[in-house]
C-alpha cells in the first residue's frame, strides 16, 4: 500500500508539472480584466511592515533578510515555502498600501515571474495555484498602478495569469478534497470570470465547487476535519466566489448557496465571545476580525442551531462563551491533524481567554506536534497517562500521523436548568485500556459569572468492571493515576490561594476568576504551553492540574470556575492585543 501511495504521488507531482510546463508554453494571453477587479481578502498592516523591513515570518519561521528578495531565501521546510508561493502575503503589503510596500510587491511578483513562470517551483500545485490566482487578481490594481516605465512587467503578468488560469482548468481535480480543492475551484472561477476571453473556463469549475458543497459539507455545516478554522477558510472562499458570480451577473449554484447557508451557524456556535474560534483539530484562533468580516459579508442571519455544530457545544451568557469538543475525533485521511481531545473544552470571558487548549504545534517540529494532538495538551481529563485515542506510526511517505483507537460513542445532552444552561457528555475512548468511561458535566449560570464542573469516570457494564479490576491490580491496588488538566492563556496571572485549595485568575481586563475543587484531589499550578502558528516559539503558560487514582468503579471530582465577588458586571476592556509586541514574535 504504501508503495502504490507512493507511486500516485510521484504521479501527481509529474502531471502537475507536465501541464504547467504546458500552459506556460501555450501561445496568446488576455490583456485585461472584464471589469476591475474588488478586492476582498484584508491583511495585516503589522505584517506588511515586517515584510518591507525584510522579516520574513512564515509558517513559524523567521528569516531576517533586510534588502532581500523572499526568492533568494533558502526555505526552512516546505510549508514556509509553500506559503510564499501562495502569495498571501500580498494581503499584507496592500494592506500598508505605500510606495515603498507597492514596489516590494511587484518586485517580488515579477521576480516570481521570471523564476518560476515557466512552470518551475512547488508553487505549480492546484491549491497554491489557486490561492495565488486570488491575490493576483484582488491586487491588481494595486501591483499595476505607477508602473509606468514597467510596462513590459504588465504584459507578463497578464500572461503569466493566463497561463496559471490555464494549468488550474487542467489540475483542480487532482487538490486533495477539502480546503485544497475549494482553493482550487475559487481560483479558477475568479480567473474565468475576471480574465478577457477566459469566461468558459468558469462554467466547469462553478458546477464542480457546487458539487463539492454538496460532499464535503455536511448536514451541520461541518467539515470531515472538524478544524474550526479550516471551516472558516472554505466559508470565505465559497462566500468570494458567489460574490464574483454576483458581480459578473451570474448567479450562484443552489448547492453552493446552501453550504454557506449551513456555514454560517456553525461558525457562530464556534465564536467565542472575543470573536475568536475556538482552538480545536488543529485549528487556530483565526486572524483577528476575520470571522466577523466573514460572517458580515455573508449576509447569513440564521441564529446558531440547537444542539451539536461540527460536533460542538456551546454555551454562553453573559460575557462567558464556553465550547466543548462533544463528539467522537476525526478518523481516517481526516484526521491527519486531528487531537485526542474529546470533552475538552475553552472558556473566554468578554474579549479574554481564561481556560484554553494548547494548540496545534505542528510548525514547532514533530515532537511538538505529537504533544499538540495528545490529551494532556487539551482542558480535559487524563486517565492512566493515556490519550483518549492515540496516534498511528506515520506514514513513510508523508509522514503523517493518523488519528486511531479513539471514543466511538460520545452520548451528549444540552439542557436547560433553574440557573442557567448544562451541558452532559461522556465517551469510551479508555473503556478498551481501562474499562472505564468518563462523563463531564458543565453548567453555567444566566449572568455567565460562573461555571460548575464535574468529571466521573465509571465502570458501566460487567465486561467493563472486569477490565477495570485487571487495571486495578496491575496497580497493586493503589489506584489508576488520572489527571484534570485546565490550561491557561499566556495572558492569564495565576496564583495558588487558600493555602492551597484554590487558584486566582486576574485577567488584563482586570477581572479575577476563582478555581476551586471539593477536595478529592491534589491541586496544582503547573507551567505550561501555549502553541500559535504566528510564534516563532511556544508562549509560557500556566495550568491547573487535579491529580488523583481510581480506586473504586465510580470516581467523581467536582469543581467550580467563577467571578471574584468584587469583578464588576461591566468591564470596560479597550486595550487590544499587539501581536508583534514581544521578542518572541521576531
Amino acid at each position: 500500500m504504501i508503495q502504490i501511495s507512493q507511486w500516485r504521488a510521484h504521479r501527481t507531482r509529474f502531471l502537475n508539472q507536465w501541464h504547467a510546463r504546458m500552459a506556460t508554453r501555450a501561445r496568446g494571453h488576455v490583456r485585461g480584466f472584464v471589469s476591475s477587479p474588488e478586492p476582498r481578502t484584508i491583511g495585516s498592516f503589522a505584517r506588511g511592515r515586517q515584510l518591507t523591513a525584510g522579516n520574513f515570518l512564515f509558517a513559524g519561521s523567521l528569516i531576517s533578510a533586510p534588502d532581500t528578495s523572499p526568492w533568494e531565501l533558502e526555505a526552512p521546510d516546505t510549508a514556509f515555502a509553500q506559503a510564499l508561493h501562495g502569495f498571501s502575503w500580498l494581503d499584507d503589503l496592500a494592506a500598508v498600501g505605500d510606495g515603498v510596500s507597492r514596489r516590494a510587491a511587484q518586485d517580488w511578483l515579477w521576480e516570481w515571474i521570471a523564476r518560476y513562470g515557466n512552470g518551475r517551483g512547488v508553487g505549480w500545485s492546484p491549491d497554491l495555484t489557486g490561492r495565488r490566482l486570488i491575490r493576483w487578481i484582488n491586487h491588481a490594481i494595486f501591483m499595476l498602478q505607477g508602473a509606468g516605465e514597467r510596462a513590459p512587467d504588465s504584459e507578463a503578468f497578464y500572461l503569466s495569469l493566463t497561463q496559471q488560469t490555464r494549468f488550474l482548468s487542467k489540475r483542480w481535480h487532482a487538490a486533495a478534497p477539502g480546503l485544497a480543492r475549494f482553493e482550487a475551484l475559487t481560483g479558477l472561477i475568479y480567473a474565468g470570470l475576471s480574465l478577457e476571453g477566459l469566461e468558459e473556463l468558469a462554467d466547469p469549475a462553478i458546477k464542480a465547487l457546487a458539487r463539492e458543497c454538496e460532499t464535503q459539507i455536511d448536514e451541520q455545516g461541518g467539515l470531515p476535519t472538524r478544524n474550526p478554522e479550516e471551516l472558516l477558510d472554505v466559508f470565505t472562499l465559497l462566500t468570494w466566489a458567489a460574490a464574483a458570480l454576483s458581480d459578473a451577473g451570474r448567479g450562484t449554484p443552489q448547492p453552493h448557496l446552501a453550504a454557506i447557508e449551513r456555514i454560517a451557524p456553525t461558525l457562530r456556535t464556534l465564536r467565542h465571545s472575543d470573536g475568536s474560534l475556538a482552538r480545536f483539530h488543529g485549528g487556530g484562533r483565526g486572524a483577528e476580525g476575520w470571522l466577523d468580516h466573514a460572517l458580515a459579508s455573508s449576509g447569513v442571519r440564521t441564529a446558531q442551531p440547537e444542539g451539536l455544530s461540527m460536533g460542538y457545544a456551546r454555551l454562553s451568557a453573559g460575557r462567558t462563551s464556553v465550547i466543548i469538543d462533544a463528539s467522537a475525533p476525526p478518523s481516517g485521511a481526516a484526521s491527519a491533524n486531528a487531537h485526542a481531545s474529546t470533552l475538552a473544552f475553552e472558556l473566554t470571558s468578554g474579549r479574554r481567554p481564561l481556560i484554553v487548549n494548547c494548540g496545534s504545534g505542528a510548525s514547532f517540529g514533530l515532537d511538538w506536534r505529537r504533544a499538540g494532538r495528545a490529551t494532556p495538551s487539551h482542558s480535559v481529563l487524563i486517565l492512566g497517562g493515556y490519550s483518549s485515542a492515540r496516534l498511528e506510526g506515520p506514514d513513510k511517505r508523508t509522514g503523517i500521523e493518523a488519528l486511531i483507537d479513539g471514543p466511538t460513542h460520545v452520548p451528549i445532552e444540552i439542557t436547560p436548568v433553574t440557573d442557567g444552561m448544562k451541558f452532559q457528555g461522556g465517551h469510551d475512548g479508555y473503556v478498551q485500556t481501562h474499562g472505564l468511561t468518563h462523563a463531564r458535566t458543565l453548567e453555567l449560570t444566566h449572568d455567565g459569572r460562573a461555571v460548575a464542573g464535574e468529571d466521573m469516570l465509571i465502570a458501566m457494564e460487567e465486561a467493563a468492571q472486569r477490565r477495570f479490576d485487571r487495571a486495578l491490580d496491575q496497580t497493586k491496588l493503589k489506584g489508576i493515576g488520572y489527571e484534570i488538566r485546565f490550561h491557561l492563556h499566556p495572558e492569564v496571572d495565576a496564583t495558588l490561594d487558600l493555602g492551597g485549595a484554590a487558584v486566582s485568575m486576574a485577567l488584563k481586563s482586570g477581572e479575577i476568576w476563582v478555581f476551586r475543587h471539593d477536595g478529592t484531589c491534589d491541586l496544582a499550578l503547573e507551567a505550561g504551553a501555549y502553541l500559535e502558528t504566528t510564534r516563532l516559539k511556544p508562549r509560557a503558560s500556566s495550568q491547573i492540574v487535579l491529580t488523583g487514582r481510581a480506586i473504586n468503579p465510580a470516581t467523581r471530582v467536582r469543581w467550580s470556575l467563577s467571578k471574584a465577588q468584587e469583578t464588576a458586571i461591566g468591564v470596560r476592556d479597550l486595550e487590544r492585543d499587539d501581536p508583534f509586541a514581544d521578542d518572541d514574535q521576531l
